[in-house]
């Protein structure tokens, strides 16, 4: 009666799991999923029609529906790359004034993984901080400070730190950032800073890529653990303690270095074998073992080899260049924030004043 329409389900996994009883279906769900698929059947002798569906589950659908003439055609709309993300930008900022400053493809190029939402919310960051601040339009600091926002929340001014955790924490992030700066394969750092934020961040030091990567050599991702425990390895060295400031960095590097072992073949006792696959990439993306106890128990081994070793190199780094990690610590602690190229500014002086025929310490 209503042809020409478009029919769209969302979240058809709620009606069309499959009748596998790994999956818990149960007699009323198999109800409702047969008079579904008769539902469609009965659409090939309509014309004018069009049946959606959407789900971020498809590996609990039911195989019969996704058999030839029902929804037999699979489009999945992944999170946008770098032009996906300019031109998303440029929709959601149509109609708000940006002043002459603004370069929105730094802004793509910044916010690797976000999806529409981020981005429109992003956007509305900004304009309300630029109101906020009497001013007409929105410039490039607005929305690089709205992207901070969005990934880090807004500063605590209330949080008071001691001396002693400024002090720490000031270390902890420019052991981050000396490592990044140093190592050959890190992304470039653009800020450091040790102003808390509403996410319980005491400081972060923030990494832009240069260029948009969708594949990640061995070499990248030990420099990225070796990049993730410089923190702890800077308190260890300076302060001869073990913080809690460090818990985030850990579960990351852990996480990096599991993957390395079980999906990435990047492990030298399991080499190529996989020991675990994703259950749901559209979702969390978590992995399950799919090996036994025994062997789950030699890959929590090889996981922390990757660690020690990662955390081992960052002490030596650290430690051949601790005048370095000093001044720029010192410096962090007087500006309280600081961007990449003031980090280079003092790596790059470092480098210059070493004796010539000294080179800096190459990476294994």
């Amino acid at each position: 009666k209503v042809a020409p329409c478009i029919i769209f389900i969302d979240e058809i996994d709620a009606v069309g799991r499959s009748r596998d009883s790994r999956y818990g279906s149960n007699s009323e769900q198999e109800q409702t999923l047969n008079q579904l698929l008769s539902e469609i059947d009965g659409f090939e002798s309509s014309k004018g029609i069009v049946c959606l569906a959407a789900t971020n589950r498809p590996e609990i659908l039911d195989k019969a529906l996704l058999r030839p003439g029902r929804f037999d055609r699979r489009i999945i709309v992944d999170k946008p790359n770098l032009q996906g993300r300019l031109d998303t930008l440029k929709v959601h900022t149509r109609k708000i004034r940006l002043s002459e400053d603004v370069d929105l493809r730094k802004i793509a190029q910044a916010t690797a993984g976000a999806v529409g939402a981020d981005l429109a919310n992003l956007v509305n960051e900004a304009a309300l901080r630029a109101v906020r601040q009497g001013r007409q339009a929105v410039n490039q600091e607005d929305l690089l400070v709205s992207f901070e926002t969005v990934i880090a929340g807004t500063e605590k001014k209330n949080t008071v730190l001691t001396d002693m955790e400024k002090r720490l924490v000031a270390y902890h992030e420019v052991g981050h950032a000396l490592i990044a700066a140093l190592e050959k394969h890190a992304q470039p750092v653009s800020k450091i800073t040790i102003v808390p934020h509403t996410s319980g961040a005491l400081g972060y030091t923030m990494q832009m890529p240069e260029e948009e990567k969708f594949l990640s050599t061995a070499d990248e991702l030990r420099t990225e653990l070796r990049t993730l425990v410089g923190g702890r390895a800077a308190e260890q060295i300076v302060f001869s303690v073990q913080t809690t400031g460090a818990a985030n960095d850990i579960q990351r590097a852990t996480a990096l270095a599991r993957n390395m072992v079980t999906q990435y073949g990047m492990s030298e006792k399991f080499g190529l074998m996989s020991t675990a696959s994703v259950q749901n990439q559209y979702l969390d993306g978590q992995a399950y073992m799919d090996c036994s106890q025994e062997t789950a128990a030699q890959v929590d081994k090889e996981v922390l080899k990757l660690l020690d070793a990662a955390y081992a190199d960052a002490k030596r780094i650290l430690t051949e260049h601790r005048k370095l990690l000093d001044e720029i610590s010192e410096f962090l602690l007087v500006k309280e924030t600081i961007t990449g190229d003031e980090l280079m500014a003092y790596v790059n002086a470092d480098q210059k004043a070493m004796p010539q025929g000294e080179e800096a310490p190459k990476e294994e």
